[in-house]
């Protein structure tokens, strides 16, 4: 069965808002250009028994300019690029905090992050663990009811069973 292609937005519309039309346009390969300057790209994969998120962080120095921290199941980078003010000049850089908030497959512990810095992009490796339901199962104790005689039976010990009917005179 062939693929249906997907429709794409009428010549003029594309000629007045490229990069909406763009944007729009298949593959969705990030965000609307009016979001990208208050963010980074990043792309998540599952690889073996590891988690990766890699983020285009190109001039900056991991060791002062990123932080990656985990909270259970989300992770967080957040990046600033600071603007060395060296007197007049024209800039098109962009400077300011950015934060990403990944959301992982499971919870995890901190320790178990790896992150590396390399060419400009920011590596983070999270390691997978089989799936387990979030809860744990609580077990249930369960006491058998202690026998009494009981004065409405007419003395006939009561053991529980939740009949009425006391002992020696089921099925009667």
């Amino acid at each position: 069965m062939d693929k249906l292609p997907r429709p794409q937005a009428p010549p003029a519309l594309r000629a007045v808002f490229a990069d909406l039309a763009d944007w729009l346009g298949p593959p969705w390969t990030g965000l609307p250009p009016f979001m990208a300057a208050r963010t980074f790209r990043v792309e998540e994969e599952a690889q073996g028994n590891r988690y990766l998120i890699r983020a285009e962080l190109p001039g900056l120095d991991p060791d002062t300019d990123i932080e990656v921290t985990v909270d259970g199941k989300t992770l967080t980078i957040h990046a600033e690029r600071r603007h060395q003010d060296s007197g007049p000049c024209r800039s098109e850089f962009r400077y300011g905090s950015l934060t990403r908030l990944v959301r992982l497959p499971a919870r995890v512990d901190a320790k178990d992050v790896t992150a590396r810095y390399e060419k400009g992009v920011l590596e983070v490796s999270v390691p997978v663990r089989e799936a387990r339901p979030e809860g744990s199962r609580v077990t249930i104790e369960h006491q058998a009811e202690p026998t009494q005689k009981h004065p409405r039976d007419g003395g006939h010990q009561r053991t529980g069973t939740g009949t009425g009917t006391p002992p020696g005179q089921a099925g009667q």
